[in-house]
């Protein structure tokens, strides 16, 4: 086929049987006498040449791959995705602040887990890590999805507080650190009488299988869990709002199934007059002393009335004074609306988890009903001091839009976070020594013949070396009682005594996390992150639960 005189195309067009002089006469009834090792070369080059354009026929284009349906129309299969109307709120990744002048980091404790089962369902949709939804993905709602070994609270204290330090994984000139506040552990039966009414979207858009079907089986969970000191109410709204049930016990379990289980998905989305009624009838139900909260489930594609995040937020501002707590769930995909429900859980005392399966619905609002249901802290704010005689430069993962002024950290005002019975909230920097640690690990040091020497030198260095004798930081936290206005104030100062050479699962496991989260996330930053490397992590270490095992499953599909 080569070497004579003519180019790769024309002449295996030639051996085809297609000239200029034979336009009719299809290329694959050549393509069908060669011999079998020639066929795919000959078809390849054969669709090169200047006259196949010219004499295709529906048999070659068969061949090709393409049907008769291909022909008739030119479709996108991209197109759905291309098309899809999810909004994510704008956020902007803050690299490293010098300790010298920023020596002070202030943010709002977050509990929502939302941003990871969003983030999975759109890997489980194909989506590469490069093609994910701008902001769609937030590194501290990745950590805050998992459960970690830290200290549980001792006596009156609101929470156990954990600091573990250890060598950053994707950054061989940084440390990592780990903060981890955890609440008490409440049984749901032990917790005071609720007071809840279940908020939710019968809209048009809300009639896919994975929106309103799904909706139903995950209140009906919940319903199987509630109890006679319970008070249910149920308020829909679509182009207006209707209540279906108002003030029912608890333990009515088949009223309130069959209430569930009745509504139908159809017309506008009123969303902020559905608000207005919720909020009412929990005021109507107020149990004094109580639980009182509306659960809202939507997919956030709000359309009558108050629709901008602006309004949706002054609007649930003014609600949450009533002492009323919300809880957010969003479902559904193609049109989601992630920054409104964002908006409405950040600034009506509440919480955000988005439900893409009946097994994640069990998660929310069994398996963690108390910490979805039940507010013990709410306006928590953390505020981390760093001694610029030990940290030269830090950055904190995550946390962009919860970010608050060195100011409003004494400031009871200012609005922060919730967290729940037996929550947790895990954060973390990466942190830049004055004067680095020594960059050998034990295992390292017992491999040198002067191991002995090195460890006696070691020893003279730290003796020197201000980051192992000096405070590195202060975390400090301030939060409120659910029914109180002032708020109390925690300082847990943290040093070299919570370094740990050999990390344990958890830390390596979060660190992994954070840096897929860097990846996915687009992060301008990424240092050495990869993904290859949170996959050779989460293999090394021990995945003590379900979560953790699906969490590696993922990570292998975007290999």
């Amino acid at each position: 086929l080569t070497g004579c005189g003519k180019s790769t195309s024309d002449t295996a067009a030639s051996a085809a049987g297609i000239t200029e002089s034979t336009e009719a006469k299809a290329w694959t009834d050549g393509a069908a006498e060669a011999p079998a090792e020639m066929y795919e070369e000959i078809a390849e080059a054969a669709s090169e040449s200047k006259y196949y354009k010219e004499v295709a026929t529906e048999e070659e284009k068969t061949v090709k791959g393409e049907s008769y349906l291909d022909s008739c129309y030119d479709y996108d299969p991209d197109f759905i995705r291309k098309e899809n109307r999810e909004e994510y709120s704008e956020w902007e990744e803050k690299g490293y602040s010098s300790v010298m002048k920023e020596p002070v980091s202030t943010f709002s404790a977050d509990v929502d887990t939302a941003s990871y089962s969003n983030l999975r369902r759109l890997i489980r949709e194909g989506y590469s890590i490069d093609e994910l939804p701008e902001n769609a993905v937030r590194i501290e709602e990745m950590l805050n999805y998992f459960t970690y070994d830290y200290k549980e609270p001792e006596g009156s204290e609101p929470f156990g507080v954990t600091a573990k330090i250890g060598k950053c994984p994707w950054n061989e000139d940084a440390e990592l650190v780990m903060l981890g506040l955890k609440t008490e552990d409440i049984d749901y039966e032990d917790a005071p009488a609720s007071n809840l009414v279940f908020l939710l979207d019968v809209s048009g858009s809300m009639y896919a299988d994975d929106k309103l079907p799904l909706l139903q089986e995950a209140f009906c969970l919940l319903a199987d869990n509630l109890t006679e000191k319970d008070r249910v109410s149920i308020v829909t709204y679509a182009g207006d709002d209707t209540v279906v049930l108002e003030g029912v016990s608890g333990d009515k379990t088949r009223t309130i199934k069959k209430a569930l289980m009745g509504l139908e998905a159809g017309g506008g989305t009123h969303g902020s007059k559905g608000i207005e009624t919720a909020y009412a009838l929990a005021e109507d139900n107020f149990i004094k002393g109580g639980n009182n909260r509306v659960i809202l489930a939507t997919d956030g594609d709000l359309n009558i009335g108050l629709t901008s995040e602006e309004e949706l937020e002054e609007l649930i501002t003014e609600k949450k004074e009533s002492g009323i707590f919300l809880s957010v769930l969003g479902f559904g995909t193609g049109n989601i609306k992630d920054n409104k429900m964002e908006t409405l859980a950040d600034k009506g005392n509440g919480n955000y988890a988005y439900i893409d399966s009946l097994r994640e619905a069990n998660k929310v609002l069994v398996e963690e009903m108390s910490a979805t249901l039940l507010t013990i802290c709410k306006d928590v704010k953390l505020q981390v001091e760093f001694n610029p005689a030990v940290v030269s430069e830090y950055r904190l993962i995550g946390y962009e839009n919860r970010a608050l002024n060195k100011e409003d950290f004494d400031d009871d005002t200012k609005d922060a976070g919730e967290i729940g019975a037996g929550h947790s909230v895990t954060a973390l920097y990466e942190v830049i020594l004055k004067e680095p640690l020594s960059g050998l690990s034990d295992e390292d040091i017992n491999d040198l013949k002067y191991s002995d020497e090195y460890r006696k030198e070691q020893g003279k260095d730290s003796l020197e070396n201000s980051s192992t004798e000096k405070e590195w930081f202060t975390l400090s936290i301030r939060y409120k009682k659910p029914a109180e206005e002032e708020s109390s104030l925690l300082a847990y100062p943290i040093g070299f005594e919570n370094y740990m050479e050999n990390p344990d699962d958890d830390f390596r496991f979060a660190g992994a996390v954070a840096e897929f989260g860097l990846l996915a996330s687009h992060s301008e930053n990424p240092e050495d992150a990869s993904v290859k490397n949170v996959k050779k992590i989460l293999k090394s270490i021990d995945l003590d639960d379900e979560y953790k095992e699906e969490f590696l499953e993922l990570v292998k599909e975007v290999e």
